[in-house]
């Protein structure tokens, strides 16, 4: 919210967020049943964002991708969706799809993207709602234009800051767990080191801001 009453009106070209859902959801989220808990039990999904950070979210941005939307009151009437299949098969303790809000356009959009694949498993997660980098590369191809300034005001496990570094987007980004903060910061200066060296000489740098 501080970060935002700074901002000018539209200062953001695309907002893609996935705020708490305020569902009080298991902090196992993301484990098959059995598995052992890996994740610190924290309380950050114990309630949803208030009123005012919708009406700020919609000053600052042109346009709004919101995860978890069908969690929330202020969505006006708008048939903009995403369905995201997880791929998922098996006895999970989780969604095997969520939905996000899109303002970008009005029809439903369904893309598959395995949710734990590669690198990104259960295992090597830092959050335990973590999306994976390749849906958030999939949402910059379709809806956001070349050149557009992103706003993320959940940074997590900085997926969408890869995703961003790798599209050539310009994002600014909030995350106030310090824990959440510092382990995405680490892993998108591995991610961004790695790119340097095999595939930009001057890469543009993500830039991800403490708010």
């Amino acid at each position: 919210m501080d970060l935002m009453r700074e901002c000018a009106d539209n200062a953001f070209d695309l907002a893609i967020v996935d705020p708490p859902y305020g569902i009080k959801i298991n902090m196992n989220q993301g484990r098959r049943k059995g598995d052992t808990i890996k994740h610190a039990r924290k309380n950050w999904d114990a309630a949803p964002p208030p009123d005012g950070y919708w009406e700020e979210l919609k000053r600052v941005s042109r346009n709004q991708i919101v995860w978890g939307a069908n969690n929330f009151a202020w969505l006006p009437p708008h048939n903009g969706w995403i369905v995201w299949d997880k791929d998922i098969t098996g006895d999970v303790d989780f969604s095997k799809a969520e939905l996000a809000f899109n303002s970008t356009k009005g029809t439903v959009d369904l893309v598959r993207i395995r949710a734990q694949s590669g690198a990104e498993t259960y295992t090597n997660k830092i959050h335990p709602t973590q999306k994976p980098v390749d849906l958030y590369a999939w949402i910059l191809r379709k809806f956001a234009k070349p050149g557009d300034r992103i706003l993320d005001t959940h940074l997590g496990s900085g997926s969408i800051a890869i995703a961003c570094h790798y599209a050539g987007h310009e994002l600014t980004a909030c995350e106030i767990d310090k824990d959440y903060y510092e382990a995405a910061l680490q892993r998108i200066k591995r991610e961004t080191a790695q790119m340097t060296l095999i595939d930009t000489p001057n890469p543009r740098i993500t830039e991800t801001r403490k708010g």
